[in-house]
Parts: structure tokens; C-alpha cells; sequence
């Protein structure tokens, strides 16, 4: 226990097993006496649904979400703009810039066209994490970063995932003449 010399709030420490059985890992916790969470080891990630996820998709959305964990908010935006490029790359939409992908991904799976702008909003902000000259965006930060990822997980749902959630729906069904 102490006090942090910036705010003056009592700080407190202290390590905890994750409550995962099967897992056993050590969980190290700095919080206030407030009980809000300061910052932990390993530190906390934004969950997402993998299901039909190709493993290309998947993988850039893991690393954007681990960046983002790390504070690294530069470099999660760019995995988001990496997720958006390997979309493309699995749906066959081409082109010679993302632009220009994202474009044709537009013909190739259905989204409302709000998402389909969301797309390009998605690739300005990682253009913004990656270029100095460009400026879509006046920060890349948390807040930014949050939006993108959530955003992405909603293309994601609706390019990979909505068969899955609509076969589901429709087996609870009752059965014709039942």
C-alpha cells in the first residue's frame, strides 16, 4: 500500500489466481481504494467472437486487441487497418490500394452502407497510426482505438458470423404442424 505522489489516492497492490481453474495463472493488480482497477499484469484485453473467423482474420484482430491492451495505440489502429486488408484478401475483393479493395469488398459481402463508410473510416484511421502526412483523425488513442475495434468486430459479425447466429435462431423453431 501507498500514495501516489501525482493524485494523492492510496494505492494498493496485490497479486490473485486467475479464477479459471483449468488456467492457474498469477494476476498482478494496482488499484485504488476505491477498488477500481489502476492497471493489471497481464494486462486486460477487449473480447471478441472468433467463430468462422478466417485464421488470418482472427490473428491481425488478436494483435490489434493486444496492442490496444499494452497501450499501444498507434500500432492497434494499424492492426485494424491489417484485419480490414486480410478481409479483403479472403473475399477476393482487389484492387491495387486498400481504398480501392474495400471498394469492391462493398460487391462482394452485404453490409448497410454505413459499415461499408465505416470501412474507410477504419482505413483513414490506421493511415493516421502509420503515415505523419495523414490526418483523418486528430488522435489515435484509446478512445479511437476502442471505436475501431468495436466497429470491426460488427463487419466481422456480418461478414463471417451471421449465418451461424441465424441457423441457431431458426433451430429453435418450432416445427411446422407441431
Amino acid at each position: 500500500m501507498s500514495t501516489d505522489k501525482e493524485t494523492g489516492l492510496l494505492v494498493l497492490w496485490g497479486s490473485r489466481a486467475c479464477p479459471d481453474r483449468d488456467c492457474g495463472a498469477l494476476v498482478f493488480v494496482i488499484y485504488d481504494d476505491n477498488a477500481v482497477v489502476l492497471s493489471s499484469f497481464p494486462p486486460e484485453t477487449l473480447d471478441f467472437d472468433a467463430t468462422n473467423l478466417p485464421s488470418s482474420v482472427r490473428e491481425a484482430l488478436e494483435e490489434a486487441v493486444k496492442c490496444h491492451a499494452q497501450q499501444c495505440y498507434a500500432a492497434a489502429a494499424i492492426m485494424v487497418r491489417k484485419t480490414l486488408e486480410e478481409v479483403c484478401a479472403d473475399r477476393g475483393a482487389a484492387g491495387t490500394t486498400l481504398y480501392a479493395r474495400i471498394e469492391a469488398l462493398g460487391s462482394k459481402i452485404v453490409l448497410p452502407t454505413g459499415m461499408l463508410q465505416a470501412l474507410h473510416d477504419l482505413r483513414m484511421l490506421g493511415n493516421d497510426a502509420a503515415h505523419l502526412e495523414a490526418q483523418a483523425y486528430t488522435h489515435v488513442g484509446q478512445d479511437e482505438v476502442e471505436a475501431a475495434i468495436e466497429v470491426t468486430k460488427e463487419i466481422l459479425k456480418a461478414t463471417y458470423q451471421y449465418e451461424d447466429i441465424m441457423r441457431r435462431l431458426a433451430a429453435l423453431k418450432r416445427p411446422e404442424g407441431a
